[in-house]
């Protein structure tokens, strides 16, 4: 099977030993993803634009996305992400699970892990 790795040159691939998204067996599968704001809504656009970023170089969508799970250390703080979720993924939902949970740095309010179809 032919893989492709996606990196996005975040200071966490090196530090980990990860990538952004693989490419493989008919998806694409993109890391869980945090992104900079000031709350947990510009934080939720921010990951979605790397996300969908990845997707692209892996030649595909956030159209195309079959499952994200959010993870957020304040399941209080999700409700104001769903007018953002709506807009992105509204004609096309996938599969969503909402995990509250510590995040790796506190400062972050919401990370996303999607699953993509390729191509």
């Amino acid at each position: 099977m032919t893989m492709k790795r996606i990196f996005t040159g975040s200071p966490f691939e090196e530090k980990i030993g990860y990538c952004r998204a693989v490419v493989a067996g008919g998806f694409v599968h993109v890391a869980g993803t945090v992104g900079q704001g000031d709350d947990v809504v510009e934080q939720c656009k921010a990951a979605l634009t790397t996300i969908s970023n990845a997707l692209k170089e892996a030649g595909s969508d956030l159209t195309k996305t079959v499952r994200v799970t959010y993870y957020l250390p304040d399941a209080a703080e999700f409700e104001p992400c769903w007018p953002t979720l709506r807009e992105v993924f509204g004609a096309n939902p996938p599969a969503a699970t909402m995990v509250e949970c510590n995040l790796i740095d506190p400062k972050y309010r919401i990370e996303i892990e999607v699953t993509a179809l390729a191509g």
